[in-house]
């Protein structure tokens, strides 16, 4: 029996890669694990942050300002999943799956939702709050 696979998945990112994706040029998502999803995906930022980061010189200006936790944030074509194929982006990191995103779509303001790990299935409710129709639709193009 087929399962229909949802069209509209999301993420949960750790802060200030949430952040980076939503409002900077972070185009590279690094996982530890492959996705076949190709479609849109929300990016929800999660309510912790990474401790690496103050170590990443790319993550330094989104560390240096207030930044949501525990909201969706962006809206995002997740285009590509690949393995470590070198230095394919600055944001990409080694020895990890590059989920390439597009159509990046910030949310007029952070949506607060509380998130899951991996990549999981938002209800219908959460899609069809105002704030995410106009940026799912800004998505699709």
């Amino acid at each position: 029996m087929n399962v229909p696979v949802p069209e509209v998945l999301a993420l949960t990112v750790r802060q200030p890669w949430a952040s980076a994706i939503a409002y900077g040029t972070k185009r590279i998502e690094n996982r530890t694990w492959p996705t076949d999803h190709r479609g849109l995906v929300l990016i929800h930022a999660g309510r912790t942050t990474d401790p690496n980061a103050k170590d990443a010189p790319l993550a330094r200006p989104f560390l240096r300002r207030p930044f949501p936790r525990g909201a969706i944030v962006a809206v995002a074509r997740l285009e590509d999943c690949h393995t470590d194929d070198g230095w394919c982006t600055l944001w990409s990191a080694r020895g990890r799956y590059h989920w390439r995103l597009t159509d990046v779509t910030p949310l007029a303001a952070p949506l607060s939702w509380p998130g899951e790990r991996g990549l999981w299935t938002p209800p219908p409710g959460l899609l069809a709050a105002p704030l995410l129709t106009d940026a799912i639709g800004a998505a699709r193009g």
